[in-house]
């Protein structure tokens, strides 16, 4: 097996794009979900209400973060404070009372001209502490946070875990299953994917523990539960019904029917490290 695919979302559910080469830090890919859209109360944006988030390209230029939109331009801010930050007091699914840094009136103004909602742009700076949590039973003297296992490894703006890794062939077999129904393949960045893997089984990856790229280790945080994101089209906006209602009909979850699973979310024991296109995956 080896990386096929790698990819980074500076803001969490505007379009993301391809790279080559990726470093790891403590909280994940470095330029991945570190920006975030809240509402004045400090909720966190996604494209589950707002699937016209889709249509906002993102790129990393020099220590800048870009923004850009057909018919709106484009608007840039700074990947970290140059001086005195204002903080918002943001949350984004269990995960309560996060500081991140507002990134200011005039991106605020912009985003939310195109989106026709009111919202602002959140960055995470020094103040921001967002500690995984873990679906699975505590070890002895672990502590629980609404039903969850809290773990000292931290994370960005994602929904619930540093990584997310799919394969092609698990993809391939979902394409097979829509296209003899008579419905369109979809591609892989329906799935909003960080990493890609080539040369293993489809679905392999639900009995995964621990792998290892280069020279970092992950290990899993059990399989990603998906939701009406992953009918959006990521260049139009635009919503359907497929790949979910297919998936529903054989990828619900053994444990929670409610859940219908692609993808494995992973968390990195290494902290460091660079990982690459063409990097082996081994298991561990």
């Amino acid at each position: 097996m080896h990386l096929s695919g790698l990819f980074l979302y500076p803001v969490k559910s505007l379009r993301g794009g391809a790279v080559e080469a990726a470093t790891v830090d403590a909280l994940g890919l470095v330029g991945d979900r570190r920006f975030l859209l809240v509402t004045d109360d400090g909720e966190f944006l996604t494209q589950r209400t707002l699937p016209r988030m889709a249509q906002i390209a993102t790129a990393i230029a020099g220590d800048r973060l870009l923004l850009r939109a057909d018919g709106a331009g484009e608007i840039t801010v700074p990947l970290r404070a140059a001086g005195p930050v204002t903080l918002r007091t943001v949350w984004i699914w269990r995960s309560k009372d996060l500081r991140a840094e507002d990134c200011g009136p005039e991106v605020s103004a912009w985003l939310s001209a195109f989106l026709g909602a009111p919202c602002h742009l959140v960055r995470i700076g020094e103040a921001f502490r967002r500690p995984v949590l873990e679906r699975r039973a505590p070890e002895p003297g672990e502590t629980l946070v609404e039903g969850r296992v809290l773990t000292p490894d931290l994370f960005t703006f994602a929904d619930g875990f540093p990584f997310l890794v799919t394969s092609e062939s698990s993809l391939a077999h979902l394409n097979d299953r829509l296209v003899t129904t008579g419905a369109d393949a979809v591609p892989m960045d329906r799935f909003r994917p960080n990493l890609v893997v080539t040369g293993a089984p489809p679905f392999a990856e639900d009995a995964w523990t621990r792998v290892r790229i280069a020279d970092v280790i992950f290990r899993t945080g059990g399989p990603s539960a998906r939701c009406i994101v992953i009918t959006t089209d990521q260049r139009t906006g635009e919503r359907g019904v497929e790949p979910l209602r297919m998936l529903a009909s054989y990828r619900r979850d053994a444990t929670d029917a409610t859940r219908i699973n692609f993808g494995l979310n992973l968390t990195h024991e290494t902290k460091t490290g660079t990982i690459r296109v063409g990097d082996a995956v081994e298991l561990l």
